[in-house]
């Protein structure tokens, strides 16, 4: 047993050794057709070289023994009259070329260990970011929800006129928001994330946009949608949908048109967020769905937050398998989402169709 243990992991280079001394007989055979089996070991050592790349000094001790084994046969067939001098030459130029292949080989696994070791580095500080995220989150609830209770109290005790409460009241609720984002993001790596359910697409975004229709002074209109069954998460892709349209009120004055609207391309379907706000610089178009990222640095707190909305819809929509979109427009800019897992309803469709001309008739 210890004997196979050894052998095992030894088996190209011993299989190759083998390979090698068949051919080093083949020289000593047949002296007239010795540039054969020659080739044959050096191509062979290139090869295996390739895929196993020995240390320094295995390499030195393997390449030094073809030189001198393959060397001496060419001079005894030399002194022997059965070669010219000039096959002689043959034996530096094969190892000057297998060398090269060395150098660039042990390059290649240098350059692999180095990206190896980068994204070992960059998994760990994603790991650590997410568990930051979820600890610091959790420990600042507390403190916001004592903080709340105690400004409650204090508006009941004093009125609701009391200076500065409501201030603070909206501060609080502000950071409520943020930490309850902060959560989703760092637990959207658990396999828990997401529960899978059968949604009527079109009814689902009929509910979201009556509920924002009276949120904001804006000009609202619901556009065409896609008729259909989604496999999706209702609670998070409400997230996304909220995240979308918040921001786009965020960005576009009073009066300002948003509009929501879905299409379907086979199984996929995609939700759209029209709005005639300020837009999307074009610097910005590669990285609006990062985490903290605003289109404009420049935009204060208020009007820009803190770059997560889009971040929340991104990482959402991937864990459902799609992929965020956003393109400018003349005026204004369009975000969507693009989702997996759409059934078109086109029995469901004709049938009432066929229920409508019935009843007309």
């Amino acid at each position: 047993m210890p004997a196979i243990a050894w052998l095992r992991p030894r088996a190209v280079e011993l299989g190759w050794f083998a390979f090698a001394l068949a051919n080093l007989l083949a020289m000593l055979r047949w002296e007239r057709w010795e540039t054969v089996p020659f080739h044959f070991i050096w191509v062979s050592l290139t090869l295996v070289y390739g895929f196993r790349v020995w240390q320094p000094s295995a390499t030195a001790l393997t390449l030094g023994f073809v030189i001198v084994s393959t060397g001496t046969l060419i001079l005894v067939d030399i002194s022997r009259n059965t070669q010219d001098w000039s096959e002689l030459t043959e034996v530096p130029l094969m190892s000057a070329m297998f060398l090269a292949m060395v150098w660039h080989a042990r390059r290649r696994q240098e350059a692999l260990g180095i990206a190896e070791k980068h994204a070992e580095q960059l998994e760990s500080t994603l790991e650590r970011e997410e568990q930051f995220l979820h600890d610091a989150s959790h420990e600042l609830r507390t403190p916001v929800t004592i903080a709340r209770g105690h400004l409650e109290v204090l508006e009941r005790s004093n009125g609701s006129g009391y200076p500065g409460v409501d201030v603070a009241l909206d501060e609080l609720s502000r950071m409520e928001r943020i930490l309850n984002r902060l959560l989703l993001l760092a637990r959207a790596d658990q396999p828990n994330f997401l529960e899978l359910e059968e949604i009527e697409l079109d009814h689902f975004l009929e509910e979201v946009f009556m509920r924002w229709s009276e949120v904001a002074p804006r000009s609202w209109r619901l556009g065409a949608l896609a008729h259909g069954t989604l496999r999706a998460d209702p609670e998070q892709l409400r997230i996304a949908l909220d995240a979308l349209l918040e921001n786009a009120v965020k960005y576009s004055e009073p009066g300002d048109r948003i509009e929501l609207s879905s299409r379907a391309t086979g199984s996929k379907v995609a939700i759209e967020v029209g709005d005639e706000g300020i837009g999307v610089p074009d610097e910005a178009l590669a990285r609006i769905f990062e985490r903290f990222a605003r289109a404009d640095p420049a935009r204060t707190r208020t009007a820009g937050g803190v770059g997560l909305g889009l971040a929340i819809v991104d990482t959402i929509v991937k864990a459902h398998g799609g992929r965020c979109l956003v393109s400018r427009m003349a005026r204004g800019s369009v975000f969507g989402i693009q989702l997996p897992g759409f059934t078109v309803a086109w029995p469901s469709l004709q049938s009432a169709v066929a229920r409508s001309a019935g009843a007309s008739s």
